[in-house]
This record gives C-alpha cells, structure tokens and sequence, in this order.
C-alpha cells in the first residue's frame, strides 16, 4: 500500500502540475482516503523552480519521484507563456474555452470544494498580465483562494486514464511499426536507383495572388496560384487525363488549419508545382491566422461554429471561380484541368477534406460523444461545436475531388465511422505519434481502418507533433504562443516524406501513372526514413488488428 501510496501522490500532482498552467493560492489541497489530508505550498514550488532547492514541505512528494520526474516538473515550473491578458481572455470566454476551463474546474476546485471555473479563469487572465510571462507560479499566486482542493478521486481517474491512453498509443504506433518493417524487409526494390521524389521536379512555375469575394456568404479568400510554365501535368511531360486535352495541369487544392494561413504549406505547394501540379492554396477567413490575430486582440470574436459548413463551401467556391477564369483570365486559360482535382488538408483543414470527400457531419454521434463531452481528446472540444449548429443534411461533398490527402485531421466525434465509411476516394492520412492536439489512435489511425477507399495509405511519423507537417512560422503568421517543447524534433525530414508522398499520391490518382504507385509502400519510407522522425507506412490495417489495443474497438 505504501508503495501505491507513493507512486500516486506524486504522480498525480505532477501530472496535474504538467496538464495546466492553474493550480493553487497558497497551497494545493488534497484529501486522499484513507490516508487523510495532504498539502503542498506555492512557496516549496516556487523555491524548487528557481533554486533547484527541495523544501521539507516537498521533500515528501520529491522522495516518490524519479530524477527524470523531478527534472520534467521543474523545467515545467521555468516555462514561460508568452501571452497577452486579451488573449487568455478572448479564449476563457469563447464558448469552446468556456467547455475546456470548466472541465479543468471538475478537477482543480475552490477550498469550498466547488467546480474552479471562474477562479481558474481569473488566475489565468491576471497572471497573464506579469512582464515576465504567464507561468505556474504566478498563476497558483493569483488563484482567488487560500487553497485549491483537487479533487482528488477524479484526478487519480483521470490519471488513470491518460496513462492507459499513452500505453496504447505507444502499444499501436509500434504495432504499425512491426508491421509495416515486416512488409518492407519482403520488398525487393532498390529505391537508390529510382528518381527522388524528395527533390524538386523539372517544371518551372509562376504564382498568381487572387482576392476572390464570395457575395453570397460575405467571404473574402485570398488565394495563391501555383502554375507549372508550359501546363504540363506531371513529371516527364505527360498530359493531363480526363478528356481536357494534353496540356492541361491537374489541380491540387491546399486547406490549412486553424489559425493557420495559405503559407503553412508554401513548401509543398512549390514542390508539387515543381512535378507539373497546378495547386491553389486558399485562406478560410472564419479561422486563419488573421482572424486569430484580431480574435485574441479583442477585434473580432471567437470562430463561429458555422465554419464546420463554410470551409468546405470556401473550397467549392474557390474551384468555381478557378473555372470560371480559367475560361478569361489569360494567365490561366487553358491551362487547369478541373476534371482531376486533389484535396490536402492539415487538421481542421483535415476535416475539411473529409467533407469534400463524402464524409457527412454526423449530428447523432456528436450528440452521444458531447452530452457530456469527458473526452481527455482536445479536438474533440472543438468537434463539439457541431452541437451548436442546425441538424441537417448538408451539402458539402464535390465531385471534382478524385484523391485526398490529409495530415493531423479530427474525424473521430463530428463523423463517426458511418460517415467515415461513405468515403470511396484513393485517401492518405498522415499522423504524427505525439500529437497531443488531434492525437494518432482516435482522430487518425482508428479513423483510417474505417475509409471505405480501396485504394487508402496510412503513414505514422514517430516524434512528430501537430505542427510539425508546418512551414516554420515567422513573425506575421505566428499566431498561437506555442511552447518550443510542443513543436517536437526539427521538421525538415517530416517535410520531406510530405513532398515525395504527395507527389506519388497524386501522380498515381490523379495521372493515372502506375508507375509511381511503386513510392506508395512500407518499403520506400523506410528507404527515406530518418531518426527521429521515424516514417512507418501502411496500405491495409483493420479494426480486428487493432482490437488488443483499444478494448474491443471502443474509443
């Protein structure tokens, strides 16, 4: 008993110390039956941060920790956020911030035991106001209250939870990986003497700015053009298929995340301009980093729920208009072959794939995953904003999309696998091991085996993040304040598995080239596989293969 005793104590306040930035006044408070109650003063944790020193307060939580623990807590106590009060303010009242600070408060409570919600808000909003940064200290010194009390019973439940979640992430991702070695080691290629789809391609291109207004739904897009010279689809001059003629370039349509930007991708949309692509790479003014920027300046307010619905239409309209002056424009007439079209979408944009491909929002699963929503998975917060919106059928699926490929999307809660399966499309989803935003088993690789697609691909990067598929940020795109430590391992590597397996992709679908569909197998990325971003690859798994780790198939 006394060794669970020790290992729960300090595991649970350092899990709770490492999941939030708001914890306690002056002391943390905690009743643990039936051992009694326990505390931990502000001062031992601030001492430990900027001293390395342990107090006799907290040498008895530090003693049932690891040195690797007590390293990790306290590089966590050092961390500075650089955030404005506008901003933490701007989210904690939006209505999806609203949904995540009162989950926390089920956890982190007031000394009279009641839900912390509005103290942890305020602790939040104040301490955002020191010069230094946001930290835990100077949030736990601004909580409105002589004492936090966690709760204890939901805490350890909660830690309980993530742990098995971990276990099985871990357990999956290497799963794939045995399997995806095992079906690399039967392949007889040598890969060092095909061409290297990780270098740029032979077309020369041009990029064309377009501001396109939608008067319909009062929408602004920008849009960046990218027009491979001469409008030779693909690499070695082959023409464009579907009765367009031979001169006509296939069309690659890029969706960015939230509160991202047309530039997130810039590296792949030259690279695939770079084999005889033609790719428009669009902003979604409901969610791009412009609308973050005036959101968390007080401007504007939080992303509408009906964004779910516009982006997809953003997507249907700016094809439109792409026909529409492909016909009068000169620089792009005859140039666009509207009859092979491709979606890439990074997480929301993700989603946004998901819609153009077939996928229907999924208003009864929303319902079941939402009332109440207890998921530990952030993205499911933001899936459950379709609770917001009108039950209906819309209509969001276009027809001109014949592959998709999707990197970090949410699907799990806002689609289910019914919708899921109504996707008959050639699909690849990319997933990174270590997204905590839209983590790999449930947004991702259940998702996956779901894809009604014949032809579908699934590719795991260990190590890597949420933002790793990114462009690096700079100063004007740089929207959320996020921690180095969340960015994962440098993304080079990553972007390059992106270029070439896009480019095979969508030669192979969209071309109808056979013989790129040789780059879509284990065997090649584990010729292009690099430490420590670890490339794993699959073309088939089922749910029954990942029944022993995910309890029968229950998220």
């Amino acid at each position: 008993m006394k060794k669970i005793f020790r290992y729960l104590s300090f595991a649970f306040i350092s899990t709770v110390l490492t999941a939030t930035p708001s914890i306690a006044a002056d002391q943390i408070a905690f009743y643990y039956p039936p051992f009694g109650e326990f505390t931990l003063s502000t001062d031992s944790l601030e001492t430990f941060a900027k001293e390395g020193k342990i107090t006799k307060d907290f040498a008895f939580y530090a003693e049932r920790a690891t040195p690797q623990q007590l390293a990790q807590l306290r590089e966590l106590l050092q961390q500075k956020f650089k955030v404005t009060p506008t901003l933490v303010s701007q989210f904690s009242y939006s209505p999806l911030g609203e949904k995540v600070v009162q989950r926390l408060g089920e956890l982190i409570q007031t000394d009279k035991q009641q839900n912390g919600f509005y103290a942890i808000r305020g602790a939040l909003i104040l301490a955002a106001t020191d010069p230094q940064g946001l930290t835990v200290v100077n949030v736990l010194r601004r909580f409105p209250s002589n004492s936090v009390r966690i709760n204890f019973t939901e805490g350890l439940q909660v830690v309980s939870n993530l742990t098995d979640l971990l276990k099985r992430r871990d357990a999956i991702v290497a799963f794939i990986q045995k399997e995806a070695n095992a079906e690399a080691q039967a392949a007889k290629i040598d890969f060092s003497k095909q061409p290297d789809l990780r270098s740029p391609g032979n077309f020369r291109f041009s990029k064309i700015t377009l501001e396109l207004k939608d008067q319909t739904r009062d929408r602004r897009l920008p849009v960046d053009l990218y027009l491979p010279q001469g409008g030779q689809g693909g690499q070695g001059g082959q023409g464009g298929q579907g009765g367009q003629g031979g001169n006509l370039s296939p069309l690659i349509v890029i969706s960015h995340g939230v509160a991202s930007d047309r530039f997130a991708f810039v590296y792949l949309a030259q690279h695939l301009a770079s084999y005889g692509f033609a790719v428009a790479a669009l902003e979604h003014p409901g969610s791009n980093a412009q609308r973050f920027q005036r959101y968390f300046a007080g401007l504007a307010g939080p992303p509408e729920p009906t964004e779910l619905i516009n982006r997809p239409l953003d997507v249907k309209f700016v094809l439109n208009e792409l026909q529409r002056l492909e016909k009068s424009d000169p620089r792009m007439q005859g140039k666009l072959n509207f009859q092979q079209v491709g979606a890439f979408g990074h997480s929301y944009g993700g989603y946004t794939v998901f819609t153009l491909a077939g996928a229907k929002i999924n208003f009864g699963q929303i319902r079941q995953d939402c009332n109440p929503n207890k998921s530990l998975n952030l993205s499911v917060f933001l899936q459950c904003r379709a609770n917001e919106l009108t039950s209906a059928n819309y209509p969001l699926k276009d027809d001109r999309i014949k592959a998709a490929f999707t990197v970090n999307p949410f699907v799990s809660s806002i689609f289910g696998e019914s919708q899921v399966r109504q996707i008959k499309l050639p699909f690849m989803v990319v997933s990174g091991s270590q997204d905590i935003v839209t983590p790999t088993v449930p947004e991702q690789i259940r998702p996956f085996t779901w894809l009604g697609s014949k032809n579908k691909y699934l590719a795991v990067i260990e190590n890597a993040t949420h933002f790793t598929a990114l462009a690096e940020s700079t100063e004007d795109n740089g929207v959320l304040p996020i921690p180095p430590a969340f960015l994962g391992p440098p993304s080079k590597d990553a972007h390059s598995y992106l270029n070439a397996l896009s480019v095979a992709f969508f030669q192979t679908y969209l071309l109808n080239r056979p013989e790129y569909q040789v780059y879509l197998q284990p065997a090649y990325a584990k010729y292009i596989s690099k430490a420590p971003l670890n490339l794993s690859f699959l073309q088939s798994l089922t749910p029954e293969q990942l029944t022993p780790f995910v309890n029968g198939g229950k998220r």
